[in-house]
C-alpha cells in the first residue's frame, strides 16, 4: 500500500515521495558558462521513468519553468499525456530563461511575470491547470513575494492552479506568506538528513503547510552513484549556493558525514538512498521528499521507499545521536 501525505491545507493528497524534476530537463548555461542543469538526458528514458513512478505509486511531480528552460516541463507533459487525472502537478517561476538558447536570463517577480510564467507553463505541460504553483525566488524579500497573493488567488479562483507554495529555507518568510496566503499549501526548502531545518517544519505545522523537501538526496551525495560528473552538470561547478561537491567531487566533510551514519541508515537492508528517504518519512508526517530522477532505475530504487516506510525508530535515533553535533542550519539549494 502506497504512503501518502497531504498538501497542507489545500487537502491535496499525493504519494510520499514526489519526483523532482530538474535533472531531466537538460543542460541549463548562465552567460559566464556556469551550468545550471544536469547535463545533457535521454528523454525517452526520462519519459520511461516518469510511467515507472506512475506504476509504483507516485502521483506527485514537481518541476519549474526554467529547468531546461522549460524543457522538464514538455517531457513532463508528454510522458502524462492522457493519465492528468492520475497525478498532481507542481511547477515554479521567477527565473527567467530562454528556451532557443538554454540560458538563463535573470529573474522577475512580477504578478504580471507570474501570469505569464503560468500560461507558458500549462503549454508546456499540455494542462488546463497545475495543483501547485510555487515562487522559485528562495531570497526575495518578503513584501515582495506578500505583492503576489493577489495575482495568485485570482488565479485560484479562475481554477488555473489549485494551491500556491514558495520555495524558500526561511522561516521567518515562510511563516509571513503563509499568514497572509489563504491558499498557501507549502513551503519547499532544503532538508535531508544531513542538514535539518527544525524552524521550517514548526512553521509548517502551525500554519498547516506540507514540507516539499528538495535535495532530500543532498543532490546524489546519498546515493550508491559513482558517475562522472560532467562539466555541463552544475554539481561539476558547484556554485556557492551547494555544499555537497566541490570540483565535481563529493565534498570531503560532507562524505564523511554519509560515511558516519551509512550503517544507521541501511541497518534494516535498504539501500542507503531508500535510508535517507526514511529519515524524512520519519522526520515529520508533514514531509514529501522529492528525488531528483534520470532513469528508471533511480525511480525504482527510490520510490521502493514507499513500501519500506519511515525509517525504525531505532534506526532514526542512531542517526540523530551521530550526527548530534554536526548538524548546521539549513542553507539554500536551489532546485
Amino acid at each position: 500500500m502506497t504512503i501518502t501525505r497531504v498538501l497542507g491545507r489545500s487537502g491535496i493528497e499525493v504519494s510520499a515521495i514526489g519526483l523532482g524534476c530538474w535533472a531531466i530537463g537538460g543542460p541549463l548555461w548562465g552567460d559566464d558558462g556556469q551550468p545550471f542543469g544536469w547535463g545533457e538526458v535521454d528523454d525517452d528514458e526520462s519519459v520511461r521513468a516518469i510511467h515507472a513512478a506512475l506504476d509504483h505509486g507516485a502521483n506527485f511531480f514537481d518541476t519549474a519553468s526554467n529547468y531546461g528552460a522549460g524543457h522538464s516541463e514538455r517531457v513532463l507533459g508528454r510522458a502524462l499525456a492522457g493519465r492528468r487525472d492520475q497525478v498532481v502537478i507542481a511547477t515554479k517561476f521567477g527565473h527567467t530563461s530562454d528556451e532557443a538558447t538554454r540560458r538563463a536570463t535573470g529573474t522577475d517577480h512580477s504578478p504580471g511575470y507570474a501570469v505569464a510564467s503560468l500560461r507558458a507553463s500549462l503549454r508546456r505541460l499540455g494542462t488546463d491547470h497545475v495543483d501547485l504553483f510555487q515562487l522559485h525566488l528562495n531570497d526575495l524579500p518578503t513584501a515582495a513575494a506578500l505583492d503576489l497573493v493577489d495575482t495568485l488567488e485570482a488565479e485560484v479562483t479562475k481554477g488555473t492552479i489549485r494551491a500556491y507554495g514558495w520555495s524558500t529555507d526561511d522561516p521567518a518568510s515562510a511563516a509571513t506568506f503563509a499568514a497572509a496566503a489563504p491558499h498557501c499549501a507549502t513551503i519547499q526548502h532544503d532538508q535531508s538528513v544531513l542538514r535539518d531545518n527544525a524552524e521550517m517544519l514548526t512553521v509548517c505545522a502551525a500554519y498547516d503547510l506540507a514540507s516539499i523537501n528538495r535535495g532530500p538526496l543532498a543532490m546524489g551525495l546519498l546515493t550508491a552513484a559513482t558517475r562522472a560528473l560532467g562539466a555541463d552538470d552544475v554539481r561539476g561547478r558547484a556554485p556557492e549556493w551547494l555544499p555537497w561537491f566541490t570540483d565535481g567531487r563529493p565534498d570531503p566533510q560532507w562524505a564523511e558525514r554519509v560515511a558516519r551514519v551509512r550503517a544507521a541508515l541501511t541497518a534494516d537492508g535498504r539501500t542507503l538512498a531508500q535510508g535517507a528517504l526514511g529519515w524524512l518519512l520519519a522526520r515529520s508526517p508533514r514531509t514529501v521528499p522529492i528525488p531528483g530522477f534520470r532513469t528508471v532505475a533511480q525511480v525504482e530504487e527510490n520510490l521502493r521507499t514507499l513500501a519500506l516506510g519511515p525509517l525504525p525508530d531505532a534506526a532514526y535515533a542512531e542517526v540523530e545521536r551521530l550526527l548530534a553535533e554536526l548538524r548546521q542550519p539549513a542553507a539554500p539549494v536551489v532546485g
